[in-house]
């Protein structure tokens, strides 16, 4: 299964906000999600909690909670891993499909997962830049990550440009389709599910991102082992840089 299929098989999952005796709040429900893969819809209950909402993937109910948390104003942007307020359903709408993310928004994203790299120290990090020119930028930030002796870092890109890492990370350049239209970054977590993490996301229009991000550590481990297998037996980078076409 290639990064574009695993996101199409996530789309395929419909996921449903039903709000319960609070109407009112439906379309600013829907704008707060507006950037998810989630269908925001009025419920009929009688008894129970008032002014609730549940939240349900493919007919089965997996999270409720009530509207006042959800229409709290977020302490931190909504850049992907960010703390919210309504964190009970953004718990579950892991691996739920965002849709056009700007580049942004996925540098936002992709920020959180090399920081905990960074926090954690160890482990594999595997960052895809669709080109090695986009890498650029990031050089520092990088170089910086693949000094932890324990944190063997993954960079891939289509070879546009030379790219010079000073020894502290692996350069895949591939000529690949799936590698120019796919935007990724994943961090096994040094082997403990809890801090194992993931963004994989594809460009289907210019300029705009649709794909998930995922705490689940058989996805990450899934996206790493597909990378390992396909890229890294042969071109393992020799540490120093890229040449250009």
């Amino acid at each position: 299964m290639s990064l574009t299929e695993l996101i199409a098989g996530v789309e395929a999952h419909e996921t449903t906000l039903t709000v319960y005796n609070a109407e009112e709040a439906v379309t600013d429900l829907r704008e707060r999600f507006a950037d998810r893969n989630l269908t925001v819809e009025v419920g009929t209950a009688t008894g129970g909690p008032d002014r609730f909402a549940v939240l349900s993937r493919s007919g089965e109910c997996v999270s409720a909670t009530g509207i006042e948390a959800l229409l709290a104003d977020p302490d931190a942007e909504q850049a992907g891993f960010q703390s919210d307020p309504y964190r009970p359903i953004l718990d579950h709408l892991d691996e739920t499909l965002f849709t056009s993310y700007d580049r942004g928004e996925m540098l936002a994203a992709s920020r959180e997962i090399e920081d905990r790299a960074w926090r954690v120290g160890r482990g594999e990090l595997h960052a895809g830049f669709q080109r090695l020119s986009t890498l650029r930028p990031q050089l520092e930030t990088y170089r910086a990550l693949g000094k932890h002796d324990g944190l063997t870092v993954h960079t891939y890109g289509v070879p546009d440009a030379e790219i010079r890492t000073r020894g502290a990370f692996l350069v895949h350049a591939e000529e690949s389709e799936e590698i120019a239209t796919s935007w990724f970054v994943a961090f096994d977590g040094d082997g403990l599910d809890g801090s194992a993490c993931a963004l994989l996301a594809e460009e289907r229009l210019p300029g705009e991102f649709y794909g998930f991000w995922t705490y689940d550590p058989d996805t990450v481990r899934y996206v790493i082992d597909h990378l390992s297998a396909t890229y890294l037996p042969t071109d393992v980078g020799d540490g120093n840089s890229e040449p250009q076409p």
